[in-house]
């Protein structure tokens, strides 16, 4: 997913309108460009000498910025509307909808100085707002807002505006198109990851399969010796301490990886989800989970279960946080507080999102190493399920995200939020952590009443705001915003 770290393109319109002051929109043009520079951000606009001080007014100059769009179509993630004054909203409407990027656009107004508000430099930024949002609703085109009305460009307050942006554009920039790998069937005993295909299609998801059968028949057809084996099982070595692990399971995990690292790349896949419950370790001989681990800390993110809604939720965290998703259940009370669960997987989980540093550390043994699966050995025996990732999630602010299909109503549907993950004393299996959300019982009666499945996504991140937006307004999925829409 180079994606989800690929610096954020935008095409840059500054609104200009003749009864206001000109020269507004020379200064307020450089300020901006300097201000995107230094966010990180690349920028496609108009130049002074393709039009007055580089901004829009009449009909041929917004003919100008939309031609200039259309052949950066590729490049350009967002739009960023500034107005240094009023602006004529007719032609950043008309540039938009001649461009026809179909990304974000955010709209931006100057502060006026209630100390210099002579005719010669009053913007009426504020108003001219306005009319333009006005005038886009009309045109049908979506947009976004800066917390404050109008805002000072150089302020930390616009610069976390433009951030989150930045994240909002990322999301919708990685589902369009976004290809995610089904590797085998849906367990029998979970009904609860079925999901619709054709509703993902019509939001440009495309899915495609791979039996478990055709993975065992390339894995078999590997040689030990082979290139990428051998690179695969270096890569695990150096990603996980494995003392304790039999070296004829490293061996199946490295032919497994390397087989679906081959197939990924074939198809151009850029996540994955794969049966593992129990015909992975009946008629394999390991789990899948620190392949699996690898690839998500490698922001390629990988679900259980063929939970293919699940990937995607992880895939929009990725894309609006640029760190490893992980997928896990809402597994436990903790205690007898109602704000606090405990979350738990197997684990497949990325090792970024463990305890790794000395300050992390509740105890020694919180550190991830790899194992076998507690639970699935019980059926299938220990000998047969090698290869989880355990330890402890590290206390750090977390966004959660489900995303679910409603086959009954046709539409993807969604619900975020943010809490805590917190160091409260806990000793189990797997990968797991004790987390605070605030109103968990209203959260979990909503997923509840709703049908949502019990696996959410997580992302050490707080990115729900980005996210919501980019879901709800740019995506058309039904999304409920935790703590914000009670």
């Amino acid at each position: 997913m180079k994606l989800a770290t690929k610096p954020v393109t935008l095409g840059l319109i500054v609104g200009n309108r003749d009864f206001f002051p000109a020269h507004l929109c020379n200064s307020g043009r450089a300020t901006v460009l300097k201000v995107l520079e230094e966010e990180g951000f690349k920028v496609v606009a108009l130049s002074p000498e393709e039009a007055r001080y580089g901004s829009i007014e009449s009909l041929e100059e917004a003919r100008k910025c939309a031609d200039l769009f259309r052949k950066h179509r590729e490049e350009i993630d967002g739009v960023l509307v500034t107005l240094p004054n009023f602006g004529d909203e007719r032609a950043i409407a008309n540039a938009l909808r001649w461009a026809e990027l179909g990304v974000p656009v955010l709209i931006h107004a100057f502060p006026d100085d209630a100390a210099n508000m002579t005719i010669k430099d009053r913007r009426d930024s504020f108003c001219g707002k306005m009319s333009a949002c006005n005038n886009l609703r009309q045109y049908g085109i979506k947009y976004s807002l800066t917390s404050l009305h109008t805002v000072d460009p150089t302020s930390a307050a616009f610069r976390t505006d433009l951030q989150r942006f930045a994240a909002t554009c990322r999301v919708v920039r990685g589902m369009k198109f976004a290809r995610i790998g089904a590797i085998g069937a849906r367990p029998q005993a979970f009904n609860t990851v079925r999901f619709s295909e054709k509703l993902l299609e019509h939001s440009g998801i495309t899915v495609e399969t791979l039996d478990l059968s055709e993975v065992f028949g390339r894995v078999e057809k590997l040689d030990n010796g082979a290139a990428e084996v051998k690179a695969k099982l270096q890569a695990i070595d150096g990603y996980i301490p494995t003392k304790g692990i039999p070296a004829d399971a490293l061996m199946k995990m490295a032919k497994l990886g390397a087989v679906i690292d081959g197939w990924m790349g074939e198809r151009n896949l850029q996540a994955s989800a794969i049966q593992c419950w129990t015909s992975m370790e009946e008629y394999f001989g390991v789990v899948p989970c620190t392949v699996m681990s690898m690839m998500s800390n490698g922001l390629m993110p990988s679900a259980c279960e063929t939970d293919i809604a699940g990937t995607v939720a992880m895939m929009a965290l990725a894309y609006a946080s640029g760190k490893p998703s992980a997928i896990v259940d809402w597994n436990n009370n903790y205690g007898e507080d109602p704000d606090k669960a405990v979350i738990f997987h197997c684990s497949n989980l990325p090792k970024d999102i463990f305890v790794d540093q000395p300050t992390n550390v509740i105890s020694a043994d919180d550190i991830p190493v790899m194992d076998y699966q507690e639970i699935i050995a019980g059926t299938v025996g220990r000998d047969n399920t090698y290869g989880t990732v355990v330890g402890r999630v590290k206390g750090d602010p977390f966004t959660y995200l489900r995303v679910s299909t409603d086959d009954l109503n046709g539409k993807v549907i969604a619900y975020v939020g943010e809490g805590t993950v917190t160091n409260d004393p806990l000793k189990t299996f797997g990968g797991y952590g004790v987390v605070h959300v605030p109103k968990l019982q209203k959260l979990l009666t909503y997923i509840c009443e709703n049908g949502y499945e019990h696996h959410v996504a997580m992302n050490l991140a707080e990115v729900a705001a980005p996210v919501h937006e980019a879901l709800t307004k740019y995506l058309g999925w039904a999304t409920y915003h935790h703590g914000v829409q009670d």
